[in-house]
């Protein structure tokens, strides 16, 4: 009698203890994270394979809304407000939905954060929609991605792409009016980051004379190392066509360069050099 309680004791078990299985995903989670403007944008989705099937227009039927990806909702948080085809979203966790076409797709980004099938959609919960045209690719994409390129201070592209299929759909963010007001701030502090405003003015072509300021007050710290303060203002004054003292900065940037053995700032500064000419 103990005999058979044992083996009807085990066999009670065994679906408990196979629940224990750690094997591979089929459609394995990826959450991807992207630093962008001045806060994030994260990405949470499940990427099925296409595993010799066809796609699009029978796996992911045309004209259905589709989770885009598999497995548990795919879902979209913004750390900052951005914009989406002409419509801002607040910063927060949303859905990210489509509709595949053959000739376009629509983009949706929703309040639903829990869709997983076209009968849990609710179009009055669509916090803005985007009509893409999809793009071919020559080489085919065995696992579904959703990728975050392009990425400019206030600019970037979420991409689609699965099998032969890139669909790309723009997002933008507000960060000259922050960061201005970042600096009109810090500024009338101690401690002012005088490399870092000069830097922002040069690269976003604001006003070079004081940049140029600021830039001297940061050499002024540090006179005889960080190469890459000087030479921000070699190409500060390359940029005002100030061509003697460029020439006369970009010298001492690459004595300093050499010195403290950071030989990508010789490089910089040599290249300079050669458009002084």
């Amino acid at each position: 009698m103990k005999k058979y309680l044992v083996i009807a004791f085990a066999l009670y078990l065994q679906p408990s203890f196979s629940q224990q299985l750690n094997i591979p995903q089929p459609s394995p989670l990826q959450t991807v994270k992207q630093n962008f403007g001045l806060s994030f944008i994260e990405i949470s989705y499940s990427r099925p394979g296409v595993k010799n099937r066809k796609v699009f227009g029978d796996l992911v039927p045309y004209n259905q809304v589709w989770r885009t990806g598999a497995n548990a909702a795919t879902t979209i948080t913004f750390g900052d407000e951005v914009t989406v085809n002409g419509v801002k979203i607040a910063p927060g966790k949303y859905g990210l939905l489509s509709i595949p076409g053959e000739k376009e797709w629509t983009i949706i980004i929703s309040k639903q954060t829990d869709v997983t099938g076209p009968e849990a959609y609710k179009q009055d919960q669509d916090v803005v929609r985007v009509n893409v045209k999809p793009l071919s690719l020559s080489m085919p994409v065995e696992t579904f991605t959703i990728s975050i390129d392009d990425i400019k201070n206030n600019s970037c592209k979420i991409a689609l792409i699965w099998d032969k299929v890139y669909v790309p759909f723009e997002v933008t963010t507000e960060v000259d009016s922050k960061v201005m007001k970042q600096i009109e701030n810090v500024m009338l502090k101690d401690n002012k980051p005088y490399y870092s405003a000069a830097n922002y003015y040069y690269e976003n072509n604001k006003d070079l004379n004081q940049a140029l300021e600021w830039v001297n007050k940061a050499v002024e710290m540090n006179p005889n190392s960080q190469p890459w303060v000087h030479t921000l203002k070699t190409k500060i004054l390359a940029k005002l066509g100030r061509k003697e003292e460029a020439r006369a900065a970009a010298q001492n940037a690459i004595r300093i360069a050499q010195s403290t053995k950071f030989p990508e700032f010789v490089k910089q500064n040599e290249e300079i050099l050669k458009t002084l000419k």
